[in-house]
């Protein structure tokens, strides 16, 4: 992966000049003072591990130490990371790098680092972009890198489970399924560079989770180190044996432990797919659509509606940016189907005043659905700050929510007359509710951006929805999810991370907020 940017270098094409213009012209955007840092340029600070520490971690599992390892794991993948890491701001660096090859070297790794007070962040595909890979107020720290496992452990195809280790990257997993027969259906825009254990230690939701579910309804078993020893949970598919707590790890982002083995649901492989295209006269309208089709079915692999802006850019097929999505007004919806159910879903949504576009709109989206992040890429070479943020709320809600975080972006953006452009679509749907995911285009200005940042998370928060749906907590959410689960919720964190951990090491700041910020 790209060092300060989005995955393969090759992928991030120039924007053309005529959308260089518009940016300049409607937003003020303008050239950054100075080109991004070269990678051999950038030193990091001496290791703040002492040589005995190392020592004992080189005997458990391998270390690396020199600069690039340690830049390469510095952060995640948000703008505001990727601004500094361009700047050459790499004071988050970890000490080392660790990469133990089986589960008893995770154990290993962090009863050393326990004893000695050294913070662990656990590391897959660094794609996080909630400030998940930054711990806070540490001396010392490691990433601790799962790459290393990375295999299919078992396919049990009587049970339709398979067993996998956390390093293993979306495609790299889905083909070694997909050579027996079988699917995860596991693809979430950072498909191509996270990993297993990821999806779960984040909450991971995949672009077909209308048909597959999220990551966290395909789990049905974990297993986790600890610096107290190991979990080993789910005996069975569901259970009445008191609470689960396979759910006290999905989404614990590594504050509680590292996640060394996933069992998840797989199913065959479809027959065949189908994308296609359909128009709605209103945001309003297609919202109406798409719950109907999620409360009452048949439901498609994939549903989602882009908003009118974002249908007026083009978003859905990021390779023609600018050009418009289907060359008129209105909202334009995007369904993914895999097997029977596809007349039901069409009848539902032309009863509610859609227009088939055919299949031309959804599969130049499929074709193009990885390739938005390498579109930041090229926004940000041109002096433009783009970035994303989500959440969800029940279906009456929706509008409410959509409103109030529109409107605080652009209040909070808006400097001189030139304010942002402000896109949103629906992108996963429930019975009882949705996803909103906003994408956000403004001048580049960090202290402007976290500031419009804190006034979107007030405003999802007054408005009724979750402070993320699938991008997680990190610490950038942090004290916004205390706010949504409220202080006796974070007091329960605080006591499963204290008898997990109870030196604290595992990604201090993260996730569960220390006593010292309230």
């Amino acid at each position: 992966m790209l060092w300060s940017g989005w995955g393969d270098p090759d992928e991030a094409a120039p924007l053309p000049d005529a959308v260089v213009g518009l940016l300049r012209d409607l937003l003020g955007v303008r050239p950054a003072a100075a080109p991004p840092a070269e990678l051999g340029e950038i030193r990091v600070r001496p290791s703040r591990l002492a040589p005995g520490i190392v020592a004992d971690l080189e005997k458990v599992a391998r270390v690396r130490a020199d600069d690039e390892s340690r830049i390469r794991h510095t952060r995640g993948k948000s703008t505001p990371d990727l601004l500094r890491i361009r700047a050459g701001d790499v004071t988050d660096a970890p000490d080392a790098v660790v990469l133990p090859g089986t589960h008893d070297d995770v154990l290993a790794v962090l009863r050393i680092c326990s004893a000695a007070g050294v913070a662990v962040v656990p590391f897959g595909g660094g794609t996080s972009v909630v400030g998940g890979l930054t711990p806070q107020g540490v001396d010392a720290v490691i990433a601790l890198d799962v790459g290393r496992l990375d295999e299919l452990v078992e396919l049990d195809e009587t049970s339709r489970t398979a067993v996998l280790e956390p390093g293993l990257k979306g495609p790299v997993a889905e083909d070694l399924l997909r050579e027996r027969g079988y699917t995860l259906g596991h693809f979430p825009q950072s498909f191509e560079w996270a990993t297993i254990g990821g999806f779960a230690a984040a909450r991971s939701s995949g672009q077909a989770s209308a048909g597959y579910g999220r990551f966290d309804e395909m789990v049905v078993g974990l297993t986790v180190a600890t610096p107290q020893g190991t979990l080993d949970l789910g005996r069975a598919p569901k259970s009445a044996a008191g609470p689960d707590l396979r759910q006290l790890v999905l989404g614990s982002e590594g504050a509680f432990g590292v996640i060394t083995a996933v069992r998840v649901r797989v199913r065959p492989l479809p027959e065949h797919t189908a994308y296609e295209g359909w128009r709605f006269p209103s945001f309003e309208a297609g919202a109406a659509a798409l719950r109907s089709v999620a409360q009452d079915g048949p439901r498609p692999a994939v549903l989602r509606l882009s908003d009118e802006t974002e249908t007026m850019i083009g978003l859905a097929d990021p390779g023609a940016i600018g050009g418009g999505a289907s060359g008129a007004a209105g909202c334009l919806a995007v369904l993914g189907f895999e097997g029977p159910g596809v007349e039901g879903a069409r009848e539902r949504l032309a009863a509610a005043g859609g227009e088939p576009l055919g299949a031309a709109p959804g599969e130049k989206w499929e074709h193009g659905r990885f390739k938005a992040p390498y579109l930041r890429d090229a926004l940000l070479d041109v002096g433009a700050l783009v970035e994303t943020l989500e959440t969800a709320a029940f279906w009456s809600a929706i509008p409410a929510v959509y409103t109030a975080v529109r409107d605080a972006l652009t209040a909070a953006l808006t400097v001189d007359g030139a304010g942002p452009l402000v896109l949103c679509h629906i992108s996963h749907v429930y019975e009882t509710g949705a996803s909103l995911y906003f994408t956000v285009v403004t001048a580049q200005g960090l202290d402007r951006w976290t500031a419009a940042k804190h006034a979107a998370n007030d405003a999802i928060l007054a408005a009724g929805g979750t402070i993320s749906h699938h991008h997680g907590v990190g610490a950038d959410h942090r004290d916004w999810f205390a706010r949504e689960i409220g202080p006796l919720g974070v007091d329960v964190l605080r006591a499963v991370k204290d008898r997990l951990d109870p030196a604290g090491i595992l990604n201090p700041g993260v996730l569960v907020p220390p006593v010292s910020q309230e």
